[in-house]
């Protein structure tokens, strides 16, 4: 039971590795950075500095104040970082779940298995929880004493709740780049596709937010997950959680369905 989703985890287990010290190190690094900001400027041209921003720009990433580390990690760690390079990163690993083994001709062994195609596709899924969950263990805690090592601390239960409502959001990106490796055999393209696709839905989100075809960013899952709500105003919209893990799982049923009816080349 849930072999090949082990197999799967032990072969992810050096990138996540590598994944979790790289995300420290910049969220380390952003943190360290705020002291001298502040110090360099006064509150009234900070917030001078965060109106000169071009309104383009202050809506793609959310953008509401720099004048507390609550704001300033909102826009770039959150969502700059969480938001648009890690969901990149779950629809990257997403996408090479199945069409890699395709590409590879590793697929007829697999299938070779005593093993459902729809479970393969769930374990193979699955697999994704193993970056899912030490990123989301380790990256606050690091953001956490950072901050209280540079006298600007950070509620603790704001960014829990910040990384616990990213599991869906990130798990939705994974689900994305599942659903195009089912249709697209070529690794390398599915990857790429699901790059575009991503970055595409977070320019459209961004673009329409505020204007008549708001409804369009709907299809966004960046549309779920706010930093700024929980950090700055300590709001978790559970509901959008809700939306995201729905999203998740109707991806993963059409990808498995898709997978059972597939024929392999």
């Amino acid at each position: 039971m849930f072999e090949l989703t082990a197999y799967e985890a032990r072969k992810r287990a050096k990138s996540t590795g590598g994944l979790t010290v790289l995300l420290s190190l910049v969220a380390a690094l952003f943190v360290a950075m705020y002291p001298s900001f502040t110090e360099n400027l006064d509150p009234e041209q900070i917030e001078q500095l965060t109106a000169s921003y071009p309104a383009a720009m202050a809506e793609a990433f959310n953008l509401q104040t720099l004048a507390s580390i609550e704001g300033f990690l909102a826009v770039e760690l959150y969502t700059t970082g969480w938001i648009l390079l890690v969901g990149l990163y779950f629809a990257y690993s997403g996408a090479g779940l199945l069409s890699d083994d395709v590409d590879r001709g590793r697929m007829d062994l697999l299938l070779s298995l005593p093993i459902l195609r729809a479970r393969l596709v769930a374990e193979k899924f699955a697999s994704l929880f193993v970056p899912l969950v030490v990123i989301n263990a380790v990256v606050p805690v690091v953001v956490y004493v950072s901050a209280d090592l540079v006298g600007y601390p950070v509620d603790a239960v704001n960014l829990m709740v910040i990384h616990l409502l990213s599991i869906p959001y990130l798990l939705c990106c994974g689900a994305i780049g599942l659903l195009v490796s089912v249709f697209v055999n070529r690794a390398s393209i599915a990857q790429r596709g699901v790059l575009g696709g991503l970055f595409g839905l977070f320019l459209v989100e961004s673009l329409v937010t505020g204007t008549d075809y708001e409804w369009l960013g709907n299809i966004a899952p960046m549309r779920y997950l706010d930093p700024n709500a929980v950090l700055i105003h300590s709001e978790y919209d559970v509901t959008s959680a809700g939306v995201l893990l729905a999203g998740t799982l109707v991806l993963v049923l059409i990808s498995q369905l898709w997978f059972t009816r597939k024929d392999i080349p």
